[in-house]
């Protein structure tokens, strides 16, 4: 018996028989079972004689209605499983490699108790760590900050349309606008807003509109819309999207260079507010992925350099925030209240120093510390000591105490000329010029 006959693969007995060729065993007297015949070749492929399908179909074909039954490995098998569209259910899900539902977690009754698990938690949030690094939830605000009414009206009255936008019947922009001098307390405002009304944001810098790779700030802004969308539908908190000084990114100022991120990122705020519901990130479109309505307020001081049809009416209401003097008054007011500082004291500051921005009075506080912090540096050994002090000391050490210094109307006005008398400096000698003289000529 040669080698070929020897090696025989023995298989249940099959409804059609006459597929199989019957082979008979030298050896035994055994009942003959009905196998497949091994066929000695030289190709590997054509080891094994495989029967040709298309013979005697016809009774299957005709059982069926003339249409060949696809054979499924299992009933409850979901390899085979197809979604509403019925289209292969695990093939798209392998298509959509960067979706972003992180509403699916390892939640008993959602995911197999074999990948569940215990030592996690019967819930665990799959991207928790990511969620929390990119919203922000205000805890270092600490004290009592004033709020200007108009302000607080504008944003509430954003937020509030667009998540009002299904029922309003009237066209809600998705942007708000926040624009004016630099230091007006802008940004600062928008966080106090967010504070008071629990508001969790996803917060963005112009320092992330430009990438060396081209398309991934626009993704980004799309990723960071749609977390927005997930903390309002997983954790039930009102969420916006919030970019601050967006025309330091998006502006053209004399020279500068148009690059591909530019327009990709103002092409992405533009289709977000004409779908506000349909943000893709890469996978395919389908009509269940039906994100959230999340409000964009974005901050800047010269929106006259962005792009003409992001700014324009039905995209972005656009607010002009220039405080006037009983902001002004109330919010140093607020900020001097701690301080022992009156109201009457604080008019007799604001007086002394008009036209000037919020954060000039902020650097008003700040300068005072400056000679109490120097006899600080003294007091703990020098100048040669500081690093050792600040950096090395043992666990157990505290630094020495620091007495913050007394306020007076004296110290802050005297702290406001030194800081005026600095801006005259920039704005009067101009070392540019002494730099390049020839270029004059």
């Amino acid at each position: 018996m040669t080698l070929c006959n020897s090696f025989l693969l023995k298989t249940p007995i099959f409804p059609h028989s006459h597929f199989l060729t019957r082979q008979f065993s030298t050896f035994s007297n055994k009942p003959q079972i009905p196998i497949f015949s091994p066929s000695c070749s030289a190709n590997p492929s054509s080891f094994f004689s495989v029967p040709d399908p298309k013979i005697n179909s016809s009774d299957d074909n005709a059982n069926n209605g003339g249409e060949t039954k696809k054979k499924r490995l299992s009933d409850q098998s979901s390899w085979e499983a197809e979604d509403s569209e019925g289209e292969d259910y695990l093939y798209r899900l392998g298509k959509e490699s960067d979706n972003m539902n992180i509403a699916v977690g390892a939640r008993a009754g959602v995911v197999d108790d074999l990948f569940v698990g215990k030592f996690l938690g019967r819930d665990s949030d799959i991207v928790f760590d990511y969620r929390q690094k990119v919203t922000r939830s205000f805890q270092y605000l600490q004290g009592d900050y004033y709020i200007a009414p108009l302000f607080m009206d504008k944003v509430v009255c954003h937020m509030a349309k667009n998540y009002l936008a299904h029922i309003l019947n009237t066209k809600v922009p998705l942007i708000l606008g926040i624009w004016g001098g630099k230091g007006q307390g802008k940004s600062f405002q928008t966080e106090l807003i967010f504070q008071a009304m629990g508001v969790e944001p996803v917060i963005m810098s112009a320092g992330e509109l430009e990438s060396e790779r081209a398309g991934e700030p626009g993704k980004l802004i799309r990723e960071r819309y749609r977390t927005a969308s997930q903390v309002i539908q997983n954790q039930g908190k009102m969420s916006c999207l919030m970019i601050n000084d967006i025309d330091a990114g998006l502006g053209r100022f004399g020279n500068t260079q148009m690059t591909v991120n530019n327009q990709i990122v103002v092409g992405t705020l533009m289709n977000l507010c004409d779908n506000p519901t349909r943000v893709s990130i890469g996978q395919d479109w389908r009509d269940s992925d039906i994100t959230n309505r999340v409000p964009v307020i974005v901050t800047g001081n010269d929106f006259s350099k962005i792009y003409a049809p992001l700014i324009r009416d039905g995209r972005m209401e656009k607010f002009y925030w220039q405080p006037n003097r009983e902001d002004i008054i109330n919010i140093v007011n607020r900020m001097y209240e701690k301080d022992g500082i009156s109201r009457d004291e604080v008019v007799s500051i604001v007086d002394t120093f008009p036209n000037q921005a919020l954060d000039f009075y902020g650097a008003l506080r700040s300068r005072t510390y400056d000679r109490s912090i120097s006899k600080w540096i003294d007091d703990i050994g020098g100048v040669e000591s500081l690093g050792n002090k600040l950096l090395k000391r043992k666990k157990n050490d505290k630094l020495p105490v620091y007495t913050p210094p007394k306020q007076t109307v004296e110290a802050l006005l005297e702290s406001g000329f030194s800081l005026i008398k600095e801006q005259q400096l920039i704005m009067e000698t101009k070392l540019s010029k002494e730099y390049m003289k020839n270029m004059e000529d």
